[in-house]
C-alpha cells in the first residue's frame, strides 16, 4: 500500500487527515476517540485567556438540499468555554499518550504582545507540536477585536505572527479568514511574519436562513439571530480556489498549507493536495458522520494512490497547479459539442428545457409522447455543457472535442482583442 505519512511545517503524522479546531477537538475525550479511530492529527479547539466565554443555545444552523442533509453548516459558537488550565493539562496528557499523532493548539487572545507571550509559553510547556493562530473566526470574537478582525488586516497578521515566532520555539500556523477581497494580502503578511504554515479556509460570514414564522435568522436564540460562520461541503470550491492562489504565489513560497473547507471524502482531500495543500483538516464531515469516516478516507486514498502507481502523497502534491491558469491563457480555439446517449436517455427533457430557455437553443425535440427524442444541433452547440450538468442520468450526456484544425490561441493572442489591436 502507498505511504500516507505526512509532514507539514516539520510536524509528522501517520496520515494527512487532521481534525480542525472546532467542537470535535474541545476536550481530551473527543481527541482520544479520534486518535483511536485513526486520525493523524488534531488542532485543539481555540484557547483564550481565562475571562469567561459564554456560548448560546442554539448555536448551529444547517442547509439541506434535494434530500441531502447538511450540505452547508453554520455556527455561532465561540472559542472554548472550558478553563485554560484544564485544557492545558489535557493537551499535555494527550500528547504524552499519543506521541506519533500531530497535536497543534489553536490560540486567540487580544492583540497585546504580553497576552500572546503568556499563552504561548503555557502551550509550549504542554509538549504540543505547534500552534495555530486563529485569525479567522467571523463572529463573536471578531466583535471583540480578535479572530477575523485581525485576519482582515495584513499589518496585524504580520505583527502577531512575529510575536508568536519570537516567543515560541514551536511551528506557527496562521489560520486565514476567507472574508477578504484578496487572500494573498494576509497570506503574504503571515509569510513576512515568519509563519511556518497557513491554514485555510476558516468559515465564511453568513446568515444561514430566516424562519418565516418568527421572522428571525437561524440559528435562533430566544427569538433573535446573528451572523455566523459557514462551512461544510458547500464551501469546498471557495477553499480550493484560495488554497491554489497561495500555492501558486511566489511570495508565499516555502510556507506550508493546511487545507480546510468542506472535506468529507478521500477524493476531497486528494483535490486539496493536488492544488498544493500539505495536509488537510476536517470539521463538519466529522460532526455529521462521526470520527469513523477517517476509515473511508484512509482506505480510499490508499486505493487511489495504488491505482495510480503513486508511492506517497509527494507524488501528486501540487500536480494540478501546472494546469491552473488565468482565464486569458485558456485556448479559445478549443471546441466541444454535446452528445446524448439515446440508450440511457429517460426522455425527461431537462436538457432541452435548460438549453431552450437559458442557453443556445441547440437541443431539438422530435416525435410524440414517449417516443420523443432529443438530439443536439451541432451548428448551434457552443459546448457550454449546461445540458450535461442538468441531466439526471450520469453519463447520458457527454462532451466531444471537435477537430477544427485551429491552433492554440488565447485571448491575449486574438486579433479581436482590442488591447492587442491597440498595440
Amino acid at each position: 500500500m502507498a505511504d500516507l505519512r505526512c509532514e507539514i511545517a516539520g510536524i509528522k503524522s501517520p496520515n494527512p487527515f487532521w481534525l480542525a479546531s472546532a467542537p470535535p477537538t474541545d476536550k481530551a475525550y473527543n481527541v482520544e476517540r479520534a486518535f483511536r479511530a485513526g486520525w493523524g492529527g488534531a488542532v485543539w479547539k481555540t484557547l483564550g485567556e481565562d475571562p469567561p466565554i459564554v456560548n448560546t443555545a442554539s448555536r448551529y444552523g444547517a442547509m439541506s438540499y434535494n434530500g441531502q442533509r447538511v450540505v452547508g453548516f453554520n455556527n455561532i459558537e465561540l472559542i472554548t468555554d472550558r478553563p485554560l488550565d484544564v485544557n492545558l493539562r489535557e493537551i499535555k496528557q494527550v500528547k504524552r499518550d499519543w506521541p506519533d499523532r500531530a497535536l497543534v493548539v489553536s490560540l486567540m487572545v487580544p492583540c497585546e504582545e504580553d497576552s500572546w507571550r503568556r499563552i504561548l509559553r503555557s502551550v509550549e510547556d504542554t509538549g504540543a507540536d505547534g500552534v495555530e493562530l486563529n485569525f479567522g473566526c467571523p463572529h463573536g470574537m471578531s466583535e471583540r477585536g480578535m479572530g477575523s478582525a485581525v485576519g482582515q488586516v495584513p499589518d496585524y497578521v504580520e505583527m502577531v505572527t512575529r510575536w508568536a515566532k519570537s516567543h515560541s520555539r514551536m511551528p506557527v500556523f496562521v489560520k486565514l479568514t476567507p472574508n477578504v477581497t484578496n487572500i494573498l494580502a494576509p497570506a503574504r503578511a503571515a509569510r513576512a511574519g515568519g509563519a511556518d504554515a497557513v491554514s485555510l479556509i476558516n468559515t465564511v460570514t453568513s446568515i444561514m436562513s430566516v424562519d418565516l414564522d418568527s421572522m428571525a435568522p437561524t440559528p435562533t436564540v430566544d427569538g433573535k439571530g446573528s451572523h455566523g460562520g459557514y462551512c461544510g461541503p458547500a464551501v469546498k470550491p471557495i477553499a480550493l480556489h484560495l488554497v491554489a492562489q497561495i500555492a501558486r504565489d511566489p511570495d508565499c513560497r516555502g510556507m506550508a498549507i493546511s487545507g480546510i473547507g468542506g472535506i468529507e471524502t478521500w477524493r476531497d482531500a486528494a483535490e486539496f493536495i493536488a492544488l498544493g495543500a500539505d495536509a488537510i483538516q476536517v470539521c463538519t464531515g466529522a460532526m455529521h458522520y462521526g470520527f469513523k469516516i477517517v476509515d473511508d478516507m484512509i482506505g480510499g486514498l490508499n486505493n487511489w494512490l495504488d491505482g495510480k502507481g503513486h508511492g506517497g502523497l509527494g507524488d501528486f502534491h501540487g500536480a494540478a497547479l501546472t494546469n491552473l491558469v488565468d482565464w486569458q491563457d485558456l485556448n479559445i480555439n478549443y471546441e466541444l459539442v454535446a452528445r446524448i446517449d439515446q440508450a440511457s436517455c429517460i426522455k425527461c427533457g431537462l436538457c432541452h428545457i435548460a438549453c431552450e430557455d437559458t442557453a443556445h437553443q441547440a437541443i431539438a425535440v422530435s416525435g410524440p409522447g414517449p417516443d420523443r427524442r432529443f438530439e443536439v444541433v451541432d451548428e448551434d452547440c457552443v459546448g457550454c455543457n449546461l445540458c450535461q450538468h442538468v441531466c439526471p442520468v450520469e453519463g447520458c450526456i457527454g462532451m466531444q472535442a471537435v477537430d477544427n484544425g485551429k491552433p492554440y490561441m488565447n485571448w491575449t493572442q486574438d486579433p479581436r482583442n482590442p488591447m492587442r489591436a491597440a498595440e
